[in-house]
């Protein structure tokens, strides 16, 4: 067979989005390297003590432990919600209005700055939670569309003609979700999973409402931390946030697949 050749402008359109989208992490890269005390692009030099600076900051440390917390509690949260919601939707979506499955997407329609605003009033002066705790109602909150979303897709597909068979030969429901369901939709729940726990880790505008005095996110004490200062630690830090989002989805290709979790 032979190999059609690629359309020039469409090749050159395509380098040029790559490049747009690659540029803003080759920047940040190259500043969080540099042996000036200023942040500065290209960089000055190399050195490495702007990650050893920001390893030994105590706010840093305690903020990503915060934000550790934060992202795992709610992703566990959303997930025992999402998957169980998403499942009625596909389930039993012929019995439900149509309108139903769309409030667990209303959080993304909101824009954050209002829904923060709107949890502060609720979670932090009415109901007078702990920060930690607000935190988590909060990213538990934007976590959920994403996990529904995603699950019900792979739900979409599934013949759930099999789980009527599984049950009509005695198998117990719980059983049959456990060993039939849930294996088929895997890919789907990690990619949610993945989804989730990125989309927590790294919000701003939620966190920003919610955080109070000694308890703070890694993203908002960037943010305060550029207020003050102008070095490169704060590069360096997005660095190392960038790693750990790597990490997050090397174990989802070494475990499942990226190519499989998207499905």
């Amino acid at each position: 067979m032979q190999q059609r050749s690629v359309n020039p402008v469409v090749a050159a359109i395509g380098w040029l989005v790559m490049a747009f989208l690659m540029a803003p992490i080759v920047i940040v890269i190259g500043a969080a390297v540099s042996d000036t005390t200023y942040l500065a692009f290209p960089p000055q030099g190399f050195s490495l003590r702007w990650f050893g600076n920001v390893l030994q900051q105590r706010s840093f440390m305690a903020s990503f432990q915060t934000s550790m917390q934060v992202a795992i509690s709610a992703t566990s949260i959303a997930l025992a919600i999402g998957l169980f919601a998403a499942y009625g939707l596909a389930r039993f979506g012929k019995t439900i209005p149509a309108w139903f499955g769309s409030v667990f997407l209303l959080p993304l329609f909101v824009p954050e700055i209002v829904f923060g605003f709107s949890l502060l009033k609720t979670v932090i002066v009415s109901l007078e939670l702990p920060v930690t705790t607000a935190l988590i109602v909060g990213h538990t909150i934007i976590c959920l569309p994403y996990m529904v979303r995603v699950i019900s897709a792979s739900l979409s597909s599934f013949d759930f003609s099999i789980e009527e068979a599984a049950v009509s030969l005695g198998m117990h429901p719980i059983k049959v979700f456990l060993t039939i369901v849930l294996p088929n939709i895997r890919s789907g729940v990690i990619a949610a999973v993945v989804l989730a726990f990125i989309t927590s880790l790294n919000d701003v505008a939620v966190s920003l409402f919610l955080t109070g005095p000694g308890v703070s996110t890694l993203p908002i004490e960037v943010f305060t931390y550029v207020e003050q200062f102008f070095d490169p630690s704060v590069a360096a830090v997005s660095v190392l946030l960038m790693g750990v989002t790597i990490i997050v989805m090397a174990l989802v290709e070494r475990t499942l697949g990226l190519g499989k979790a998207v499905k």
